[in-house]
């Protein structure tokens, strides 16, 4: 984009602008204008492969979900929602068990 197209001002009349469902829900098309950064994991094949069964499934029920970075992301702002909660975080709890702690 050049410094001259940075500065127009926006038409409101334009064919594609924000989709008002998602701009009000948060849940839609990912927003192009957060900065993304790529993250490398390592997840076992069983896992990797419940998450890959799951999106197909998803999107062959048709369910709008934009890619596997997107359903990845929701997945894990629901997951950092959880661990918010501190001691009720479902999380949490799982991890005391699986460590034999309750």
């Amino acid at each position: 984009m050049t410094a001259s197209e940075q500065k127009r001002p926006p038409d409101f009349f334009e064919e594609r602008g924000p989709d008002p469902v998602s701009a009000a829900t948060g849940f839609g098309p990912a927003d192009k204008t957060i900065a993304k950064k790529k993250a490398g994991f390592y997840l076992s094949e069983e896992l990797i492969q419940r998450f890959n069964r799951h999106f197909h499934q998803m999107k062959l029920a048709g369910v709008s979900i934009e890619n596997k970075s997107a359903l990845l992301e929701m997945m894990m702002a629901f997951a950092l929602e959880d661990l918010d909660k501190g001691g009720q975080s479902l999380i949490i709890k799982a991890m005391a068990v699986k460590e034999g702690q309750l």
